[in-house]
């Protein structure tokens, strides 16, 4: 009976994240704003797996444009790059990249961060081509994006993840925005309410993403938790999460605020009271995000 009713809920957070994903980018913008280029398909690992493509967008004016690289959502099982969600910001002198990456059904952790950092290998190496400033990066993703964009944040020095091409390139962000991401699988059924969705189960998408049952791979588990790599030299986090979301407990981003404020890493970290996973109405949540990317990343005129 457990099994069932873990498979259950695993089916409806499947569903739920990708609802969750289509409203969010209907929210933002309904089309891509006119003026802006679209390269889509663009391979950043060579011969390699269907998924390691990404899209680019990038307005028709200015140069050195800082970039806003999304990273999709969807329990490392679902979602896709067609969903870029920042595209209002395209309007705002930032370029734009939605990068696919091979999900869990594909190959385990750490599959996922390192596809995330051959990407951002891949766009700071051709950078000059596409207009980019390669000191302008930033990171931003929700739920399982978001906590690749974490991973990205925390473990941009660690060199065991950098696989593929353009090796001699850094795969360092300048900025992170963590919506909801989860960080420590092993505490989250800890936090987790009545009705939430069971982490420690076999078939649960934290499970299928190291590989196993979490808390029979503890090392794997720690391998995939961004607290682990955190340090002084990480870049700026914003945190947004509500503090009623039934699939990733509150408290994991809680637990990555501690620890990058520990480190004395540069963190802003918002709670949004009532807010379940995503698709908050809370006003705070866009104005937050902007003011963080204005601050870190905000388009300047060329010399």
């Amino acid at each position: 009976m457990r099994i069932m009713v873990t498979l259950v809920l695993t089916l409806l957070f499947l569903v739920t994240i990708t609802v969750l994903a289509q409203r969010q980018n209907r929210g933002t913008s309904p089309k891509i704003p006119e003026g802006v280029t679209v390269h889509r398909d663009l391979v950043y690992v060579k011969d390699g797996h269907e998924r390691q493509k990404l899209d680019l967008y990038v307005p028709d004016t200015g140069e050195n444009l800082p970039l806003i690289i999304w990273i999709h959502g969807g329990a490392w099982r679902g979602g896709n790059k067609t969903h870029y969600v920042p595209k209002a910001y395209l309007n705002a002198g930032y370029a734009g990249a939605s990068i696919n990456y091979r999900l869990s059904q594909h190959a385990v952790f750490p599959a996922q961060i390192e596809d995330v950092k051959a990407a951002v290998r891949w766009l700071r190496a051709n950078a000059e081509t596409y207009r980019l400033d390669p000191n302008r990066f930033a990171a931003w993703g929700s739920s399982a994006g978001g906590h690749l964009v974490a991973m990205l944040g925390t473990a941009g020095d660690i060199e065991e993840f950098e696989v593929g091409g353009n090796l001699g390139v850094s795969s360092q962000v300048q900025a992170v925005v963590d919506y909801y991401g989860p960080t420590d699988f092993l505490q989250m059924d800890a936090h987790r309410f009545p009705d939430g969705l069971v982490h420690d189960a076999p078939d649960s998408p934290e499970s299928q993403l190291v590989g196993g049952p979490i808390q029979e791979h503890k090392e794997r588990v720690a391998r995939a938790n961004p607290i682990t790599y955190v340090s002084k030299d990480d870049p700026p986090f914003l945190i947004i999460h509500g503090d009623q979301d039934k699939l990733v407990p509150y408290q994991q981003s809680v637990l990555l605020k501690d620890a990058l404020e520990k480190a004395g890493v540069s963190v802003k970290f918002y709670r949004v009271e009532g807010g379940g996973h995503g698709w908050f109405k809370d006003p705070k949540v866009p104005e937050l995000t902007k003011a963080f990317l204005e601050k870190h990343l905000k388009p300047t005129q060329p010399q």
